[in-house]
């Protein structure tokens, strides 16, 4: 189908008559499609209507959605947007961790949706259309292996998207950034998306439309900014109700280290967050050789390396986990961190128990591999069942495993160590520190009030 034509008619300058002062519109239509453009002098939207009737009268062809001659467009009315999507993925992927790109693929995947030409038919379902997207289009391994055959029915899914999506100039108009930022917002079922999962989407569209105007595909960034853009704000410090207390933990601990065949060795990795204040992936890459673990006394943790799992799709090895240096540190970068007395008792119990040599991971799965999430967190989630009481299994306590952690570092702040010290061994600078812990620190108001009650205190006037 021609998107463009010589059909182009011009109307005079109109005058809008405001109190705060004049402005003047150039109509003009191309084709059967009107246009309009509002500038605030009547010199500046004189001489626009007559570069417009310059390139008519030259012949050139106007753009019938854009109303500009085609001449002015740039490439983003010659590639749609699934095409450049592509791209950008193809250039970002060899650089970017597991995470990133699958992120990456969740957030193109609405806005591919979202600048369609028609929705698509009924017949494709909306779980396919995405999964299409997201594990195929937008994964380059899956894409790319020559060993893996793109099935029959996401290949049409693809092809149809390809031939509907609309093209990059798409995003000059208001209408379609709107439709992006809603889908960006919005789940499947039309809810709200977790407003964490919103500010996600919102960072990753901006990379991309930065990497669409350095290539000449936009002029400007056209997302919106600031107040703009409507976004829940996400809560940056913890919910103190997700913390758990000591005897919880203990019992929870004792729960689990009683089920049979494994149970030593989780309750050994849940212990190692509670006690060291690690993160789940930094524990699970743990060889027995990085930690130093005396007969009585503290040990320590030399913390190197973290193995997020990400799904073998994402990464470049095919396996579940990825390989990564250690989170907000520079390359090769390590860190010390303590290890609790009760802790060392139990990690020389399961070393011994599994006769693990100083290169064998210090919590291994079944096989001898990775500890899997999926493993360990479904054993939290019995032991939470089991050992929290009813009127707490209902609210955030100890809902997930990283809870730990956080119950690790408050416990930490709570003890007067200080934050740069905390932070030190938790891996987090200090404002992310305190920004994230500061409502969770207790115990210590009244010492606070004594400190200032003396200071504040207004002296007796004589009468």
């Amino acid at each position: 189908m021609d998107t463009s034509s010589l059909d182009v008619r011009f109307y005079p300058i109109e005058t809008n008559k405001r109190a705060k002062g004049n402005s003047y519109t150039v109509r003009w239509k191309v084709a059967y499609k009107k246009h309009s453009k509002t500038y605030k002098k009547s010199a500046v939207a004189d001489d626009e209507r007559s570069k417009l009737m310059a390139a008519h009268r030259k012949r050139e062809p106007f753009d019938i959605e854009l109303g500009l001659p085609v001449s002015w467009s740039s490439k983003a009315a010659e590639v749609n947007w699934f095409q450049f999507a592509i791209e950008y993925v193809d250039w970002k992927w060899p650089r970017a961790s597991g995470n990133t790109r699958k992120n990456m693929a969740k957030a193109l995947t609405p806005a591919t949706i979202a600048l369609l030409r028609t929705p698509p038919p009924a017949h494709f379902e909306p779980m396919k259309v995405r999964r299409a997207l997201r594990e195929y289009a937008f994964n380059v391994n899956r894409r790319n292996d020559p060993d893996e055959r793109i099935p029959d029915e996401v290949q049409t899914i693809l092809d149809w998207i390809k031939r509907n999506s609309l093209p990059m100039s798409a995003w000059e108009k208001v209408e379609n950034v709107d439709k992006v930022v809603t889908a960006l917002s919005t789940l499947l079922d039309g809810t709200a998306a977790a407003a964490s999962s919103i500010t996600r989407n919102d960072r990753i569209m901006n990379l991309v439309m930065d990497y669409a105007i350095r290539h000449n595909y936009l002029k400007a960034n056209p997302l919106p900014k600031g107040k703009a853009r409507s976004a829940p704000k996400v809560a940056q410090a913890i919910d103190k109700r997700c913390l758990l207390n000591r005897d919880l933990v203990a019992k929870m601990l004792d729960w689990i280290g009683r089920r049979p065949r494994r149970g030593r060795l989780y309750r050994a990795f849940f212990a190692t967050l509670y006690f060291a204040g690690l993160r789940p992936e930094e524990a699970v890459a743990l060889r027995v050789g990085d930690a130093t673990l005396p007969e009585t006394g503290w040990g320590e943790f030399l913390v190197h390396e973290a193995q997020p799992e990400v799904g073998s799709q994402w990464t470049d090895t095919g396996e579940v986990h990825e390989e990564r240096d250690l989170k907000g540190r520079g390359e090769g970068d390590t860190r010390t961190v303590p290890i609790h007395p009760s802790l060392v008792a139990i990690l020389l119990e399961i070393i011994k128990e599994y006769d693990l040599k100083p290169a064998d991971l210090l919590f291994p799965g079944e096989k001898g591999d990775m500890l899997a999430g999926s493993v360990f967190r479904r054993v939290w989630n019995k032991a939470r069942k089991a050992v929290v009481p009813e009127h707490l299994f209902k609210t955030p306590t100890g809902k997930r495993p990283y809870d730990l952690r956080h119950t690790c570092l408050t416990t930490w702040l709570n003890s007067n160590i200080p934050p740069a010290q905390v932070a030190e061994w938790a891996g987090n600078s200090v404002p992310v520190l305190l920004a994230i812990y500061a409502r969770c620190i207790v115990g210590q108001l009244d010492d606070y009030l004594k400190r200032i009650e003396g200071v504040q205190d207004l002296p007796k006037v004589a009468a």
